[in-house]
């Protein structure tokens, strides 16, 4: 069902959620120059390239000497994954599985079921936080496309039922993946980029590229240190959620770490009729958005899929909760910034993380009640 044309549909921004606070120069056909540093296999101007794919904007940029011809075979692996993931593209895998809900099991490459068994890993962390098979109710609410709308009670209430990760069965012997129940459906999209970035990052490895920047429209994953810092860690910019791609409250330095920012402004549809928004962060227990404090949260991770994943999961348990949660977890720290411009950090940040944006004030974890 399409929203009647006269009816106006408002879709926030899908594009960067983050950004590595250095500057390249610009280029022709989304790709830039390079200027080398004597001194070093690095160049403080990188071999860079840019395409809109997977609905997003996408940038890889490398900062050794002579690796070019790398981006291609970066953006190759891109795009013969994005082909497999991305529903209602032909020779989707996921098309297959959603297709075959409750008739058969699909078997599927090394990459799918991969990416499904951390799928599978995220929603149980989460304990549905994230949930896997929150595609019936997102097909419903359709944000981030033309036809997008607001369903009703009794539309969610049909669904409902069938978002429950532990209906989605793996054979592991024959690599197939099964939905119990019709009308299921698989929807990866708050995990896949974090899986392609991680799969470009192992592609510029192999070819001997070991700083780099990685940018899948707000999955940031960089490599190595900066060659304008002389060997410092990359300057991060965390972007605030409430305002247009670029516009950062604060910064963090890293090192072949992820960094994911996700946000309630990145993509929403605004009733028509109401003027209320909503945001794409669907509850699979309500089939609704998360309701609570949190405007955008950043999550820095060694790998990108662990920063989707749980960047999605924090949502579903607020501020306190999810500061919480993310404080047992080894290696990943967080950054939230609540609807009322307050950040809290986790434990691990706190001598690193530098606030810039007189706009907001860190607080205390001590604070949250």
């Amino acid at each position: 069902m399409k929203v009647a044309n006269k009816k106006k549909i408002t879709v926030g921004l899908i594009f960067l959620l983050a950004f590595v606070a250095v500057g390249c120069s610009n280029g022709t056909d989304g790709k830039e120059t390079s200027k080398k540093d004597s001194t070093t296999n690095t160049i403080k101007e990188p071999y860079s390239d840019t395409q809109f794919l997977m609905g997003t904007v996408v940038k890889v940029s490398i900062y050794n000497e002579g690796k070019e011809a790398v981006l291609e075979k970066a953006f190759d692996r891109i795009k013969e994954l994005a082909a497999k993931i991305t529903v209602n593209e032909k020779g989707s895998e996921i098309d297959a599985i959603n297709d075959n809900a409750g008739v058969k099991p699909v078997e599927v490459t090394d990459d799918m079921y991969y990416l499904l068994k951390e799928a599978q890993h995220y929603s149980k962390t989460s304990e549905g936080g994230f949930d896997m098979a929150i595609g019936a109710v997102t097909d419903l609410w359709r944000i981030g496309f033309p036809d997008a709308r607001k369903p009703s009670q009794a539309e969610i209430d049909a669904v409902l039922p069938l978002v429950d990760y532990h209906k989605v069965i793996f054979d592991d012997e024959k690599q197939t993946v099964y939905l119990s129940e019709k009308g299921m459906q698989l929807d990866l999209g708050a995990i896949a980029k974090g899986y392609i970035t991680d799969e470009v990052a192992i592609v510029l490895k192999d070819n001997d590229v070991d700083t780099a920047i990685i940018d899948l429209g707000g999955n940031i994953f960089v490599m190595g240190t900066s060659p304008r810092r002389e060997g410092a860690d990359w300057n991060v910019g965390i972007q605030d959620p409430n305002q247009t791609r670029g516009t950062t409250i604060g910064s963090i330095p890293e090192s072949n770490r992820s960094i994911v920012t996700s946000g309630i402004y990145e993509r929403f549809y605004e009733d028509p009729d109401t003027g209320i928004k909503y945001d794409h962060l669907m509850n699979g227990k309500t089939g609704y958005p998360f309701d609570n404090d949190i405007a955008g949260v950043t999550i820095v991770s060694d790998k990108s899929i662990a920063g989707d994943g749980l960047s999605t999961a924090v949502f579903s348990k607020g501020v306190k909760g999810g500061l919480e949660f993310i404080d047992d977890i080894d290696g990943v720290e967080a950054i939230f910034v609540t609807k009322e411009n307050k950040v809290y950090i986790s434990k691990g940040l706190k001598d690193t993380f530098k606030l810039t944006s007189k706009d907001y004030t860190l607080e205390k974890n001590e604070t949250l009640k």
